[in-house]
């Protein structure tokens, strides 16, 4: 990071903080009962620990209560945000699990990669409810919820929905003045300053700015450093009124020194460890930070307009541009070479290797619209709630790799040859590197997406509500794939065209009015061209054209809302299919013959249990197998890639005093797998990242009504694991332990 840079970001938290206290006199609003404002958006929302909490999904496309959807649906608020001290989207889904991440490779490296019950998810993430493509790196400042829906959702979310997907709520503008000011400083050089600002524009008008500001170090991983910056802008008209209109822009900047973590045993070709990690210290990098480097942007424009034609019809339209860049070179440790194949030597009794990149020029532009007609009527006898939509999306993908050349830097020993080479078990990211980095041929597709869908809940007296759900996608992808030389370039046209039905089913009865009892079944369909790289069953498709993935889900399941509707109850059983899935059957030949399983069950809490104790969290249990599939049939029986059998998560917090709460978050993963694709270093060798429990606490108190301060303590026994492995380059290590300190002020 540039000192200029630097000094301009403290410059910011600095100011940031000035003028909050300035500000501390006159209050902006009447807060509510924790300094929160109260207003007229705070529909759908219980009270806990005295602030308004939203527990129902934003997306019209739930047709009812959130108690009375028969599917798996948990509600992350932006207070669990916010006490976690969560910056990214991997922090705040540690509090849902069933989810993991997947490591670099495959579709999406040095990007979002979640996997929802064992299945990729990359392309399901959504925000305000249109998918937000592109690979990112997503931040958390401008959100007010997160919305987890597990199991295949395609008539909710559209293709590519094979495990569920992850719907971001905005932050909105409302009726009331506030402002929300916070500056965080921690360990390992962490500063972060948001601001949270909205200004009533009149009886039907608001605006909301949110910024943000931080710059740091990875604990444990001391060069891996970044700094970021965001802006949230978001105006409103027509509040409270039949009509309303909002106008958002949304940006964000991040630049990092990437990591791909440490090797695995097949560098040095000696298994060292059970899990085929190597053995070496987890602070090692590999990276140069003379070289490398991880750059990260967003740009995004949404209208959004609303009209109530009665209190029982609604029309929704959304329009949105985005563009999004990741752009990038790092070293991965697992790549230039083995040592049986001249990449790594043994010299002097130290192995020595040979730094190999990877690297990416991704620039996405994504423009949609999705239209909702949702609402409410009866007849004979029966009560329906509806939506009815038509989504329109056209994604422009432009890829390119650069070619690094290395013109001088650290000598290679011999018998390795040239220069870039370092040590295996102590490696230096300091080493000198000069050179060039060139763009290469740019490959390009525009796919295009027209999806059409029905939902109805029906209410068939007091007890049962059948929910129905019926969509239909085309989906069409046309570009050209480059190769050759710069010099001599060749370019391929590809392109497919694929239509798919998607269906959902589920029965609920309800005991009481605040509980439920539910079965269901689902599909979702996942184009060729989204499944290419999961790590389950493989490779990319190349230029073939293969039919779409299926996959059909069978859940069982309970939920109860208690105490007021302060605490919410969930539990579910699950089998979920996943056939026709691509694979490698001979070297360069894919055919649709991989099948995979998972069957588990799921726990979930929320709320309060007293005023005083908040807790969050919850229990899966997954059993996995790959049915059939992966080169040479090798792991035929194996567990899925990046689906651990049993994961835990409880964040909880008590409110001591008035002034005082202090709690923390318990977190386990059992084994977790990194890959079912055989050969050395596959699944064939069964690598795996290890158990860990990792523990982070948490304190809070309230210096005055306007004012608090908020102690985190993240990986407080720090805890030394792995977070995940691609199966057979590379390990993520976990960041270490870390203190953050943060000023909260509310007016």
């Amino acid at each position: 990071m540039s000192d200029s840079r630097a000094d301009a970001l403290r410059a910011l938290l600095f100011a940031s903080t000035a003028a909050g206290m300035l500000m501390a006199g006159p209050a902006l609003a009447e807060p509510g009962p924790d300094g929160e404002p109260q207003d007229a958006k705070t529909l759908e929302t219980v009270t806990v620990d005295g602030r308004p909490v939203r527990r129902e999904p934003r997306s019209p496309e739930f047709t009812a209560p959130l108690v009375d959807t028969p599917r798996s649906v948990t509600i992350i608020p932006q207070q669990i945000i916010e006490q976690t001290a969560a910056t990214s989207l991997q922090d705040i889904l540690r509090n849902s699990p069933g989810i993991t991440f997947g490591a670099g490779e495959g579709g999406q490296p040095l990007a979002d990669r979640p996997f929802i019950r064992g299945q990729s998810s990359g392309n399901n993430v959504f925000v305000d409810g249109i998918r937000d493509s592109g690979g990112q790196q997503r931040e958390v400042f401008n959100l007010e919820q997160v919305e987890v829906i597990k199991g295949p959702d395609a008539v909710y979310s559209g293709r590519g929905s094979g495990g569920g997907s992850i719907n971001l709520g905005s932050k909105a503008p409302r009726l009331t003045d506030f402002s929300r000011w916070g500056l965080g400083v921690g360990t390992d050089g962490w500063l972060r300053g948001t601001i949270d600002q909205n200004w009533n524009l009149g009886e039907t008008a608001g605006l909301r700015l949110n910024l943000m500001a931080a710059e740091g170090d990875v604990a444990g991983r001391d060069a891996v450093d970044y700094d970021k910056w965001g802006l949230g802008l978001s105006l409103a008209a027509g509040l409270g009124t039949q009509t309303t209109g909002t106008f958002s822009y949304y940006h964000l900047t991040s630049n990092q020194m990437p990591d791909y973590g440490i090797p695995l045993f097949t560098k040095i070709g000696v298994r060292t460890t059970p899990s085929g990690i190597l053995d070496v210290p987890y602070d090692s990098f590999y990276g140069l930070e003379a070289r490398d480097y991880l750059t990260n942007t967003v740009d995004t424009f949404t209208a959004d307009f609303e009209h109530r034609f009665s209190p029982v019809l609604t029309l929704r339209n959304v329009s949105r541009y985005a563009e999004t860049l990741n752009d990038y070179v790092v070293t991965n440790p697992g790549d230039g070479g083995r040592i049986d194949t001249g990449g790594v030597a043994l010299i002097g009794g130290e192995y020595w290797m040979k730094r190999a990149t990877k690297s990416r020029w991704n620039p996405t532009r994504t423009l949609a619209n999705v239209t909702d007609l949702t609402g409410r009527f009866s007849t004979g006898g029966l009560r329906h709630s509806f939506d009815i939509g038509l989504e329109l999306a056209r994604e422009d993908n432009r890829n390119a790799a650069y070619i690094v050349t290395t013109t001088s830097g650290t000598a290679c020993p011999a018998p390795l040859t040239g220069f870039d080479c370092t040590r295996v078990y102590d490696p230096d990211p300091q080493d000198p590197w000069t050179g060039t980095i060139v763009r290469n041929l740019i490959s390009s597709n525009r796919t295009d997406t027209v999806g059409l869908y029905a939902l109805d809940s029906i209410e068939l007296g007091e007890r049962f509500i059948v929910n129905l759900g019926l969509r239909y996608d085309d989906y069409s992808v046309e570009g050209r794939n480059a190769s050759g030389t710069l010099a001599a370039p060749v370019y391929t046209p590809v392109g497919g065209d694929w239509t798919f039905l998607n269906y959902q089913v589920g029965l609920v009865y309800k005991p009481t009015a605040s509980s439920s009892v539910y079965a269901s079944w689902a599909t979702s369909a996942t184009p060729p061209t989204i499944s290419a790289g999961d790590q389950n069953t493989g490779g990319a498709v190349g230029t073939e054209l293969l039919d779409p993935e299926e996959t059909e889900s069978f859940e069982i399941g309970a939920k109860a809302n208690l105490f007021h509707d302060r605490l919410a109850l969930s539990g579910a059983a699950f089998f979920l299919k996943r056939e026709n899935a691509q694979i490698q059957t001979d070297p360069g030949i894919f055919r649709q013959a991989g099948e995979a399983e998972v069957r588990g069950v799921e726990l979930g809490i929320s709320g309060n249990i007293t005023r005083e104790w908040q807790v969050f969290g919850g229990y899966t249990w997954m059993d996995s197998e790959l049915v059939s599939g992966a080169y040479n049939n090798v792991n035929i029986g194996d567990p899925l890639a990046n689906t651990p059998e049993h994961s835990f998560s409880l964040f909880t917090t008590y409110r001591v005093i008035p002034s005082l709460s202090v709690g923390g978050g318990v977190y386990h993963v059992s084994d977790s797998f990194g890959g079912n694709q055989g050969g050395a270093g596959g699944g064939a060798n069964r690598v795996y990242a290890p158990a860990y429990t990792r523990v982070d606490l948490f304190a809070s108190y309230d210096i005055s009504e306007t004012a608090s301060l908020q102690l985190n303590v993240q990986n407080a026994g720090d805890e030394a694991y792995i977070l995940r492995t691609n199966g057979v380059h590379h390990a993520d290590v976990a960041p270490g332990r870390q203190a953050i300190l943060t000023l909260n002020l509310r007016y």
